[in-house]
């Protein structure tokens, strides 16, 4: 990965102050779960019981269990078949991602049908152990039947503003790990700077990559004169990707096209633009940029498609986001071939424009063989036109007003996933306190406001099966630091796992906060900054803008 100019201030870890974790403390809360007053303590040497699972992905998932027990602990795991300590055991009855977790005096059991269940009942267990390390290590006796709500349960982080590097990209994986969730929703291209090698249009990062501001310009702030550059090469994608399986997240790319484009447009003018004749640089300021691309010329469209033929060997899942948000129409409305497209269609609504180009690209995608094939989820806007002229089973991302929006988009028979702009956007301010960090919003998003939010209020029984799940997204306007990126992000990434994944009428958010300050010790063992505001009694104090 090549990138310029950020740095890690990494502060001194304290000690932990808050307490042991204890079996009702697991976060996400478990479907079912009881405790007795028994304990269990993990001996010198522990043996383990690995059922036979094809591609080996089981033993994986113990291999991970192992080198954390033994930091834990210092309990070494040895393999047998017989009077293990720990069992794995599959039950081919439980669903895909669920799992039975029972600790008892004498040994650890877990069921589940796939290596994702076990690696579910592994973060469990994780949470069980001492955040530090502590030898012989003793946890309480629990027993659990634990099922997720919904199937995804993402966040999605923006890059194109600002790139935090492939380090950091492991350590919000690892976060997400921790609490269940299962969607890396990678946002890789904006406006203000294009993150991914393309080999066919090199100049995307060699142009589109590199901005003259590091900070992005804002109402009365202008851009400063520091130059920016950053984005991750095929290698690491790759990497990256891999790292993400590891841990049971699918990594879902977007490319966002038409809107947000001017680092694409300003690499590719003449391919790109509406007016190739004028200036075209990298966008330097916030905001949504009136520059996009002509929808309306053969060779964007072309562009678009040999770009996406490259992204899907690079992440082999079954979804491909391609935006559609805030994409203006000022500039199709001036230009001729445009509006003579607009007119073949039949159409005097330029979103239609819209909609057309992706009709385009769903059309290049449906002639792919079976394997390369990619569903495709766009923002909400896309509702604003006529949908018919997209695929059935393309998906929609719900974030503004995204309860109306993500009805509707139900009802004209597409899958939705909600991101509410309000208050799943856990970039915005989240105290509205005066000293907090200056980033969007006025303190809205509190921790408690975040986990209060309710998906599918009030949805109709026979549209509830088009509901696929909860996302948590990051913008990364203000946010120029890693440190700064994780502390907005926890503890509220933790809240909206928990929509994700506990039934609702197990949710409470006075029993969630005071399980997430059981939880201050693993964050601090992990060296994740995070906001202090729901740690009361936390002996760390509020975290400073780290952006300069």
């Amino acid at each position: 990965m090549h990138i310029h100019s950020f740095t890690r201030a990494v502060a001194g870890i304290m000690l932990a102050c808050s307490p042991a974790i204890h079996a009702a403390d697991i976060i996400p809360l478990p479907s079912s779960i009881s405790k007795t007053d028994a304990t269990y303590t993990f001996p010198e040497k522990a043996t383990v019981s690995v059922p036979q699972f094809e591609g080996d992905s089981i033993a994986l998932v113990v291999k991970t269990l192992s080198s954390q027990l033994e930091k834990s602990s210092g309990t070494k795991l040895v393999l047998s078949d017989s009077d293990a300590a720990i069992t794995l055991t599959l039950n081919n009855t439980l669903p895909r991602e669920a799992y039975n977790l029972e600790v008892t005096a004498d040994g650890i059991n877990i069921q589940a049908s796939s290596p994702a269940g076990f690696f579910y009942a592994l973060q469990s267990l994780r949470q069980l152990m001492p955040a530090e390390s502590k030898t012989p290590a003793t946890i309480g006796t629990v027993s659990i039947e634990d099922t997720p709500r919904f199937g995804w349960r993402g966040f999605m982080l923006d890059e194109g503003r600002h790139i935090f590097g492939k380090d950091e990209v492991k350590r919000v994986l690892d976060m997400m790990a921790l609490y269940k969730l299962n969607r890396f929703h990678w946002h890789l291209t904006e406006d203000q700077g294009w993150r991914i090698e393309i080999k066919k249009y090199p100049k995307l990062t060699e142009i589109g990559a590199t901005r003259g501001s590091r900070s992005l310009g804002w109402r009365e702030c202008e851009p400063d004169t520091m130059t920016y550059s950053g984005f991750y090469t095929q290698d690491d994608i790759r990497e990256i990707v891999a790292y993400a399986k590891d841990r049971f997240i699918e990594v879902v790319p977007e490319i966002d096209i038409p809107g947000h484009t001017q680092a694409a447009v300003a690499a590719y003018p003449e391919i790109l633009a509406c007016d190739p004749e004028n200036p075209h640089e990298v966008w330097l300021y916030q905001g949504v940029s009136r520059d996009v691309m002509n929808v309306a010329n053969p060779a964007a469209v072309r562009m678009a498609t040999d770009i996406i033929d490259e992204l899907i060997p690079l992440f082999p899942y079954s979804y491909l986001h391609l935006g559609g948000d805030e994409c203006p129409t000022d500039k199709w409305k001036t230009n001729e071939a445009c509006k003579a497209l607009l007119d073949s269609i039949g159409s005097d609504n330029y979103r239609d424009l819209q909609l057309d180009f992706y009709r385009k690209i769903a059309k290049h995608m449906a002639a792919k063989p079976e394997a390369d094939r990619r569903k495709l989820i766009f923002w909400n806007e896309v509702l604003h036109g006529n949908t018919s002229m997209l695929p059935q089973d393309m998906t929609i991302m719900a974030w503004v007003g995204a309860d109306k929006a993500a009805m509707e988009a139900a009802r004209r028979g597409h899958t939705t996933i909600l991101t509410p702009q309000i208050p799943y956007y856990i970039n915005r301010k989240q105290d509205p306190s005066p000293s907090e960090p200056l980033s969007q919003g006025r303190g809205t998003e509190t921790l408690e406001a975040v986990y209060n939010y309710v998906p599918m209020k009030d949805v109709p029984q026979e549209l509830a099966d088009k509901y696929m799940g909860v996302q948590a997204n990051f913008w990364s306007e203000y946010v120029i630091t890693p440190e700064f990126l994780e502390y907005l992000m926890l503890p509220r990434l933790a809240a909206v796992a928990e929509a994700g994944w506990t039934p609702q009428d197990k949710r409470d958010y006075s029993d969630f906060h005071k399980r997430i300050r059981t939880h201050e010790p693993i964050l601090q063992a992990n060296d994740w900054n995070y906001g202090r505001h729901a740690f009361t009694n936390a002996c760390t104090k509020c975290a400073e803008n780290k952006n300069d």
